[in-house]
């Protein structure tokens, strides 16, 4: 470590008379906090650092002539930081000069900052791709706050400072899943890495790659039970499927390598707990950060050779194939529809697929399901083979078990999870499908379904407009908010989605061209939307044309946006170009629905909401209410235009959805 540089700079503390006589300031002079006290006429400066425990001395008083720490009542002299008689403890303290214009302080300049084991673990961070943390600083990740503070000075990433947890890793999950690449969250101890466990499991359960980065108190107090102690390792369970401590002995870099490594590849979160003295330890001699290089392979696995050949089989065979298309598949659709096309095959999508392929495309049908189309249940009905891409068989997806099936996934524990089916394939999706595709050139012969495609289309768009015409007064239709919104968003734009009735008329009437829809799919969590746009735009603002400049535009209702409309301040403050659009019925219409339709008596429901519209101008976005059908354009339009966060609230019918 370097000899310090003992040269002093003088900082102005005060002003005159800024202090009276018997009282004590904390005063912040560079990176230094310091006591500051007058006492019978005199002017000091002291650590504000109590050597019992770290009380903050500057917010403490002079009591009987000695200066009292408010944490646990000890007592120093107020000018010289000494303690009373036959005690050893002592404050240091600082040169002081009263100058025409104020109180100075000296301060020794430092030695240059010396990197720690946090230094060395952020920049390995930042080699993996990490370019985004959302999190809250805390006192028991002050350490690891500081070194990627110094990563962000460096222009290697971004921090965003959210107002709850769980909105940090809600917008991780859906960072994840829209790039496929892991962004971090950060916590203190205790209450704060606990609030991060519903988004975590919202990324596990949809295989989305993030890594969570959690303080923890001091080993040295580490099991007795100390304050905002929790025994993480146990908490995060299974939503982490990797999790590790970071320990005075630790291959620092090379945890943060298998961190990375195990959310890239397991799709998944993987999990850092640093105890808080660990965080500022020094780096050991040639210390140096890790990276990806070396350990990433290929994952374009082709798969196994009777797999392909019993697939090409029932292919060959089929005249009337349906390509279902899931979540997984979300990074494979280029040749996923170069397949379609080459087999004249109807393409349908689960409701967390929605978007993947285009409702303009000659093949697309829509969404599959509760939130879906009649297009494409018709199609799969009518078809003698489906080709099942990256889907589970859960309920909500609403794929049949009766057809004969083709499964392809990744994940082989996928494979016929629900049910059997006829033609399990474990290969990554884009290279399977391609190798179908060659191999079915020329050998194939099925009905060409894209007029009855465009039949179908032609059926439903007339049913919505049909829809359209309801008004009881009591709101706004769904299907004329969608058909809205279809009209006055982007064609690219990404569209994070919540829960409850408002998704499922999303699903149904909204049509999809290029954009990008990100919800909580198999976790289904009230409140995804706004902290999901919060990710969604963070990828916007880097150089991946994927995502480069595109529009974000949240969706939710009334419930979902009340569980973290704190974050519309988070967008406010880093200028985030986002719009949401909040349908509002006072009330958790979904549940009432399903109350309703299971002969309970409708009970706690209903919902106390403020003017939304207002609020959103009160955090600093610009709000617009919508209260009728025909205002409905002018306001999306102008909340769009909006260079910054923006809200429209919709008054809508909870019974016309």
């Amino acid at each position: 470590m370097a000899a310090a540089d003992t040269r002093r700079v003088w900082y102005k503390a005060l002003d005159p008379d800024e202090l009276p006589d018997g009282r004590v300031k904390s005063v912040t002079l560079g990176v230094h906090t310091l006591c500051l006290t007058r006492f019978e006429g005199r002017y000091a400066a002291l650590s504000n650092r109590c050597p019992h425990q770290g009380g903050p001395l500057g917010e403490g008083s002079i009591e009987g002539g000695f200066l009292r720490c408010p944490w646990h009542g000890w007592d120093y002299h107020p000018t010289t930081g000494l303690p009373p008689e036959g005690y050893g403890d002592c404050v240091p303290s600082f040169p002081v000069e009263e100058r025409d214009d104020g109180i100075y302080v000296a301060i020794e300049d430092e030695a240059p900052h010396v990197a720690t084991v946090t230094d060395v673990m952020a920049e390995t961070l930042t080699n993996w791709g990490v370019r985004h943390v959302w999190g809250m600083v805390g006192h028991s990740n002050l350490g690891l706050a500081d070194a990627l503070r110094r990563q962000e000075a460096a222009g290697r990433l971004a921090y965003y400072g959210i107002r709850h947890e769980g909105a940090a890793a809600f917008a991780c999950s859906a960072y994840g899943k829209l790039t496929g690449r892991p962004a971090a969250c950060l916590a203190i101890a205790g209450p704060g890495a606990t609030n991060l466990l519903t988004g975590l499991w919202d990324a596990n359960v949809d295989r989305a790659p993030v890594v969570a980065l959690t303080g923890q108190v001091q080993t040295q107090v580490l099991g007795p039970g100390a304050f905002q102690e929790v025994d993480l390792a146990a908490a995060f369970g299974k939503v982490a499927q990797w999790s590790q401590p970071v320990l005075h002995t630790s291959k620092h870099a090379e945890l943060v390598n298998l961190a990375c490594k195990s959310a890239i590849l397991n799709r998944g979160v993987s999990h850092l707990i640093f105890p808080d003295e660990v965080q500022t330890l020094p780096a050991p001699d040639g210390a140096s950060a890790g990276g990806p290089e070396g350990r990433l392979a290929s994952r374009a696995i082709s798969p196994p050779a009777e797999a392909l050949e019993a697939a090409v089989e029932r292919l060959t065979a089929a005249k009337r194939p349906v390509i279902i298309v899931g979540h997984g598949a979300r990074f494979d659709m280029p040749a996923v529809l170069e397949l379609a096309e080459s087999l004249n095959a109807p393409v349908v999508t689960t409701f967390k697929a929605k978007g993947l392929v285009s409702d303009r495309h000659p093949l697309g049908c829509g969404v599959l399901g509760r939130s879906g189309t009649p297009i494409a249940s018709w199609f799969m009905n009518e078809s003698d083979v489906l080709l099942v891409l990256g889907a589970s068989f859960s309920d909500h997806t609403g794929i049949t078990p009766k057809k004969p099936t083709i499964q392809v996934d990744f994940d082989a524990m996928m494979l016929g999870k629900f049910h059997a089916v006829d033609v399990p394939v474990w290969g990554e999706i884009a290279a399977t499908v391609a190798i179908l595709k060659q191999r079915l050139a020329g050998r194939v012969q099925p009905v060409d379904q894209r007029p009855e495609v465009a039949q179908r289309w032609e059926i439903w768009r007339a049913e919505k407009e049909s829809r359209r015409r309801d008004d009881r007064g009591r709101g706004v239709n769904s299907a004329s908010i969608f058909e809205a919104l279809t009209r006055a968003v982007p064609e690219d734009a990404i569209l994070p989605v919540d829960v409850g009735n408002n998704t499922y008329s999303f699903g149904r009437y909204f049509e999809c061209e290029r954009h990008a829809v990100l919800m909580s799919g198999y976790l289904g969590s009230i409140g995804f939307a706004l902290p999901a746009a919060l990710g969604a735009w963070a990828a916007t603002q880097e150089d991946d044309p994927r995502f480069r400049g595109r529009k974000v535009v949240s969706i939710s209702g009334d419930g979902g946006f009340g569980q973290y409309m704190g974050e519309l301040t988070t967008a406010v403050k880093y200028g985030m170009d986002i719009t949401h659009v909040l349908l509002r019925n006072d009330q958790l219409g979904k549940i009432t629905k399903e109350q309703r339709a299971g002969e309970w008596e409708v009970w706690q429901t209903s919902l106390h909401n403020p003017s939304f519209a207002e609020y959103a101008r009160l955090c600093g976005a610009r709000g617009l209410l919508v209260q009728k059908r025909d205002e409905l354009d002018a306001a999306l339009g102008e909340a769009l235009a909006h260079p910054g966060p923006s809200l429209v609230e919709i008054v809508s019918d909870p019974e016309l959805i």
